[in-house]
């Protein structure tokens, strides 16, 4: 060739192979990304034949981390976020420290000196974005209150392993492992670290305040100029973009991850009204992308660390998918969520990703790791990251037998939680008669305020603790649980009820929801809302209650004005 071909060649081998594998493991019942996997084995340069080009290969990875975060980010707003931080940041906190003390342990047995037991724990406590994403995407769990707690999670867990990354070369300097150029130590001290860390403490929150000042007001304006042109490629053009050139911007400019930079782009984007298009357009590219990630993880790996030691990978396959999967369920737990919830946050954190590559490839350089270490860490991610889908196949039948078999675990599934019940001061106007409104994001807070204002009463059903908090606050009703739950169901009178509205985005047991409603009260009118005009269609069929189809409201109230000033009668629907 008159040129040089490596991307393309990169590009092609690596998504042919993994094509090939994905539908020879789904055909077999298996994840495909285990096909992908092992597609990343084969053209890595551990195993003879075609070796693909390992830096290229990773640099495509990261461009998918970007894509991937930046979808995530469209979904997933600050209130999203804030309204997960008494569980996430504390939770993320306790259990990196949990894991980090599991591989500093291990390491310790082995006879590893402090420095690489410590970075070795580190590198085993951060899951992986893309993995948990996947995961969660492919169960429709990515909206709902336990996605939204995950993936909180994993935001804290990305900040602190942004610190670790910076902090790392002055830890080196203190444990003596960069020599300086006279053949000495270079000298670090308290003083050092402290400044170290208030540069890069101030750097994130300079990057933070950046975008909820700037960004959130400059990239929605952006994405509705380039929309104005008409021109569907310039718009998805925008879309990827906006999520690389932040994600670049965001690490030159402030050093954080490029997944954290193109996460915030996704979370301002959201506030367009072309948000739900943006996701649309950059869909296709993202998969692309996130299949090259699972690629270059099999690239690294050399399967020879599994013959030459096999107990040591089993240790570390250990820590990650039961010890850091033990230690979420524990925190879950004790912040008094359900286990329901706790068991899918644990599955969710039960696998190793990029930031550990990262973590391990920087703490090489710099002399406080070995290659043995990095290859169990790799053969850890990827034996995890290979079990993840099938630890969350076997949460439901596993939540189930324990839910029979264990009154511990219905002990925790259904606790004697005061945010689980109305308080016995609640009037008796919200006991009879009320609206049960189920959810309390957007939609729901808009019917909330409607409803205050013509002083109809009603009792808010919502999974978020904090959200239910802040409602006791302001002296409103408010259940905390899953509407789908009939406890909850009763704790919130629908006995007595008069309508139940389900305004949650969560359309999963919205069928169970109503079914529950109306065994415990017949006479209840169901109020359901939903972006899915198949799921609409359906449900009219099965008439489980007044439907409303977003983008049918929209043209509905479009349609009303426009005939109301053309002069014209407007005419009730037939349904």
């Amino acid at each position: 060739m008159p040129h040089d071909i490596s991307l393309i060649t990169t590009i092609a081998a690596g998504l042919g192979l993994a094509m090939i594998l994905g539908f020879v493991a789904a055909r077999l019942r298996l994840p495909p990304l285990i096909g992908y996997l092992v597609a990343g084995i084969i053209i890595g340069p551990s195993t003879p034949g075609f070796v693909a080009d390992m830096a290229l290969t990773a640099q495509l990875a990261e461009i998918g981390v970007m894509l991937l975060m930046f979808g995530v980010g469209l979904h997933f707003s600050v209130g999203d976020l804030m309204a997960v931080k008494r569980i996430a940041v504390p939770g993320a906190m306790l259990q990196i420290t949990i894991a980090t003390l599991l591989g500093a342990g291990a390491g310790y047995c082995w006879g590893w000196d402090l420095a690489q037991c410590l970075v070795f724990g580190l590198s085993l406590s951060c899951a992986s974005t893309v993995v948990l994403l996947k995961a969660l995407e492919a169960r429709g769990q990515i909206e709902t209150l336990n996605g939204r707690i995950a993936v909180g999670w994993l935001i804290v867990e990305d900040l602190v392993m942004v610190l670790v990354l910076v902090l790392l070369p002055v830890i080196a300097g203190i444990l003596g492992t960069i020599p300086a150029t006279d053949g000495h130590a270079p000298a670090a001290n308290d003083q050092h670290i402290a400044v170290t860390l208030l540069i890069t403490l101030g750097k994130v929150a300079a990057f933070v305040v950046f975008m909820l000042v700037v960004g959130k007001r400059l990239l929605p304006k952006l994405l509705w100029w380039v929309a104005g042109t008409g021109s569907r490629e310039l718009f998805s053009l925008c879309v990827i973009a906006t999520a690389v050139g932040v994600a670049y911007g965001s690490a030159l400019l402030f050093d954080v991850s490029f997944a954290l930079g193109a996460f915030f782009a996704g979370m301002m984007l959201r506030e367009s009204e072309f948000s739900h298009r943006a996701a649309d357009d950059s869909l296709p590219l993202r998969d692309a992308f996130a299949v090259l990630f699972f690629v270059s993880v099999g690239m690294l790996f050399d399967p020879r660390i599994l013959l030459d030691e096999p107990l040591k990978v089993l240790a570390v396959v250990t820590i990650i998918m039961f010890g850091k999967t033990i230690a979420a369920v524990a925190l879950v737990l004790v912040f008094r969520y359900p286990l329901n919830t706790a068991l899918i946050v644990g599955a969710s954190l039960a696998q190793i990703g990029e930031f550990s590559f990262i973590l391990a490839g920087l703490s090489i350089s710099l002399g406080l790791m070995d290659i043995q270490a990095q290859n169990l860490i790799l053969a850890g991610a990827l034996v995890s990251i290979a079990l993840n889908s099938l630890m969350f196949t076997l949460l439901e039948p596993l939540r189930n037998w324990a839910l029979k078999h264990s009154a511990f675990a219905r002990k925790l599934e259904v606790r004697d939680d005061p945010l689980a019940v109305l308080p016995m001061s609640t009037d008796e106007v919200y006991l009879s008669g009320q609206v049960v409104l189920v959810g309390y994001g957007r939609v729901g807070r808009r019917i909330a305020k409607i409803l205050d204002e013509k002083h109809i009463p009603y009792v808010v059903t919502e999974a978020n603790r904090a959200i239910v908090e802040e409602l006791r606050a302001k002296n409103i009703p408010a259940v905390c649980g899953d509407a789908a739950d009939a406890n909850v169901l009763i704790q919130a009178h629908i006995a007595k009820a008069g309508m139940l509205v389900a305004a949650t985005s969560n359309t999963f047991h919205v069928r169970q929801m109503v079914d529950i409603a109306r065994k415990l009260n017949p006479k209840i009118e169901t109020v359901i809302r939903t972006h899915n005009e198949e799921e609409a269609e359906l449900w009219v069929k099965e008439n489980i209650g007044r439907i409303f189809l977003s983008e049918q409201q929209l043209a509905g109230g479009m349609a009303e004005h426009v005939l109301q000033r053309m002069g014209k009668t407007i005419t009730s629907p037939s349904h």
